[in-house]
């Protein structure tokens, strides 16, 4: 009894330790990518919790027939791959103007490392669906990377 008490404690402890996070209270940084044009956002993310944060993103969008603004709100799921690597998944959206204002849904997929200095680099991929009569095409996919610092 004591070796199965025992097996089980280590078994619990190493299945902590593997899915632990080591997830920043805070990061700032740059998010640049590309959906229905080339842009530029500011980027924060906060911490929720130990596996879930959420990340705020204001930031300059160049669409095809005039430039604008966009305001992304996504809640993140962070799970590990390996030491300092991440993949994450999320949902959220936003509001922005390209001539007029419009709204959006979006989700949220992809990977990060966290380097030994406080630096967060990530790569990830957020699909959208516009409403309104803004842009030309209801439907973008967002690619981006970014550079964060972490504090």
């Amino acid at each position: 009894m004591k070796k199965l008490f025992l097996l089980s404690t280590i078994f619990i402890a190493f299945t902590t330790l593997v899915s632990a996070q080591d997830i920043a209270d805070n990061a700032i940084g740059l998010r640049i990518g590309d959906s229905d044009g080339f842009g530029t956002e500011i980027s924060y993310q906060h911490a929720l919790g130990s596996n879930n944060r959420l990340e705020v993103d204001l930031g300059w969008r160049n669409y095809s027939n005039e430039d604008g603004f966009k305001l992304a709100g996504i809640y993140q799921w962070l799970w590990p791959i390996e030491d300092r690597i991440n993949w994450y998944a999320g949902a959220g959206g936003g509001l922005g103007s390209a001539g007029s204002t419009f709204l959006f849904a979006a989700g949220d997929v992809g990977i990060e490392y966290n380097f030994d200095v406080p630096l967060l680099i990530s790569l990830d991929f957020r699909p959208e669906i516009n409403f309104g009569d803004a842009l030309n095409d209801n439907l973008g996919f967002d690619v981006a990377l970014s550079l964060r610092y972490q504090f």
